[in-house]
């Protein structure tokens, strides 16, 4: 009888673990299958070429991947390297210009909008038109402009203004605002699209409460509307913040990197070490430093916006 118990109690354990798991797997099959490519997706292109960088950066690989291991002697030789230096801190103060302004000029162009004002379809669309080009196409206009013979300065001087200067693509200590402009014209239309978004969200009792109150329209935008739009701003600076990291195509379109390096960014140092010096090791280095970098931003991040919520609970 004894021994009828203990067999009845394990096929209940094994039905149970079995029930388990098939509920794990078979729920939502459907759904699973569909994404299947994608998980597999992640897991071989980005998770394993992320370690596949990584490995290889501690080579001495030159134009093919090669075996041989030597430490720390790339990243050695890259922070030792001043045109990676230049570059990390042209993006630094790229990236910190581009993010303030592009978020202000987009919130406050949104709230112009959240107005109700004429043509507002019209204005909208022209606003959001740039940021349907790609940005070599943004790069070639924006070097039109700012052409010193032919762009503005050159139509300025022609119509009699001969002591009027734009060179900013040709000096050194203003290039990288000359690249400020250009990127914001891009990416401004589309953070005000996102903050119209989550303005046309809030509750209009909300304005009324205000108004009762006497809450002057600033304080009220400040204290009580841009809180409620948090996950708006963050989505907005996550967004602007990708780009920043992974600008490329602006600068080689607009400057190349020139005058000099004095517009150098990493993501156009790693391209030309990997296929244009043919030291495919440095270009890794360069590239893990970027992911590294990256990291260091998102984990906090992430972490207190998901796992800081389950600690406070």
């Amino acid at each position: 009888m004894a021994d009828m118990t203990v067999e009845q109690a394990r096929k209940g354990g094994a039905g149970s673990l079995t029930r388990f798991l098939r509920n794990i797997f078979l729920r939502n099959l459907s759904a699973k299958i569909a994404a299947a490519p994608m998980m597999a997706t992640v897991l071989v292109v980005f998770v394993g070429c992320t370690i596949w960088t990584i490995w290889y950066s501690f080579t001495n690989s030159r134009l093919l991947p090669s075996g041989d291991f030597v430490g720390f002697e790339q990243y050695q030789r890259l922070f030792a390297t001043r045109r990676w230096n230049v570059s990390v801190t042209n993006l630094v103060t790229y990236g910190a210009f581009s993010l303030v302004f592009t978020m202000v000029f987009g919130f406050l162009l949104a709230v112009l909008m959240d107005q109700k004002i004429r043509f507002e379809n019209a204005f909208r669309t022209i606003m959001l038109y740039p940021f349907a080009l790609s940005f070599i196409v943004t790069g070639l206009v924006w070097q039109w402009i700012m052409n010193p013979s032919l762009g503005l300065q050159g139509t300025m001087r022609n119509l009699g203004w001969t002591g009027f200067t734009f060179d900013w693509l040709t000096n050194p200590r203003m290039v990288l605002y000359a690249l400020l402009i250009a990127g914001l014209w891009q990416g401004v239309g589309f953070v005000m699209i996102l903050m119209l978004a989550g303005l046309r969200g809030i509750d209009g009792e909300i304005w009324k409460a205000a108004r009762v109150d006497g809450i002057p329209t600033w304080r009220t935008y400040l204290s009580i509307v841009l809180p409620m739009m948090r996950g708006v701003l963050v989505t907005a600076v996550v967004l602007v913040g990708s780009g920043i990291v992974r600008l490329y195509d602006l600068v080689v379109a607009l400057t190349d990197g020139g005058p000099g390096i004095a517009s150098e960014v990493p993501a156009k140092y790693v391209y030309n070490y990997m296929f244009g010096a043919g030291n495919i090791a440095q270009g890794l280095a360069a590239s893990t430093m970027m992911l590294l970098t990256v990291m260091i931003i998102i984990i906090p991040w992430a972490y207190l916006e998901f796992g800081g919520k389950g600690n406070r609970k």
